[in-house]
């Protein structure tokens, strides 16, 4: 799949405010992995698939990760939220034609982290959080920190996400859990505080 595949793709996937966002994610990516020395084309493929499942009904998702077990590793017990990025990628690797891995990790991973990422899926989570039509509290200043220091950024932007879902009173996403302590591990070299 190249690049105006996966723009159309999207496009017809998804509402005007989710392609919108999706345009804002593509541009803060490719900006990103021009700054951090990853491939520009591999962020903006990812940008462009990694909400192509969003607006999918849960049931349709839930479908497709019980017919794809195997490559869902466990997700139908993880919070529904995150099954859009997970579905996402099966539906790249197994219908749309993506065979690069590292896209596809980083679509799958986009909302959650997890441990051991990538650049690009660093590149790919930190893009969703920070594009532009976001205004959260913080934003501003998490959109400076990606451009200065990405594990650091990361950090802040796992931290924040953990933080707006236990506020939410909804599930905590395991993966996130274990992609913050993982960075704080490799980033501080010492204690975490989301167990």
């Amino acid at each position: 799949m190249d690049l105006k595949e996966a723009k159309a793709l999207a496009r017809r996937s998804m509402g005007d405010k989710r392609y919108e966002h999706t345009l804002n994610v593509k541009k803060m990516a490719v900006k990103l992995a021009k700054l951090y020395g990853a491939d520009p084309d591999q962020a903006a493929l990812a940008a462009l698939l990694h909400d192509c499942a969003k607006e999918r009904p849960k049931e349709e998702l839930l479908q497709i990760i019980r017919d794809n077990a195997i490559i869902a590793e466990n997700a139908e017990n993880r919070p529904t939220p995150v099954w859009h990025g997970i579905c996402a990628a099966i539906l790249a690797r197994t219908q749309w034609g993506v065979t690069d891995e590292a896209v596809l990790s980083a679509v799958a991973c986009h909302t959650t982290g997890k441990p051991g990422m990538s650049l690009l899926d660093k590149i790919i989570f930190l893009a969703d959080m920070t594009s532009a039509e976001r205004d959260f509290p913080g934003v501003d200043e998490l959109r400076r920190l990606a451009c200065r220091d990405l594990d650091l950024a990361m950090i802040e932007g796992l931290d924040q996400t953990i933080r707006f879902v236990k506020q939410g009173k909804k599930e905590v996403d395991p993966m996130s859990r274990a992609a913050y302590n993982d960075l704080v591990k490799t980033y501080y070299g010492g204690r975490v505080s989301h167990e």
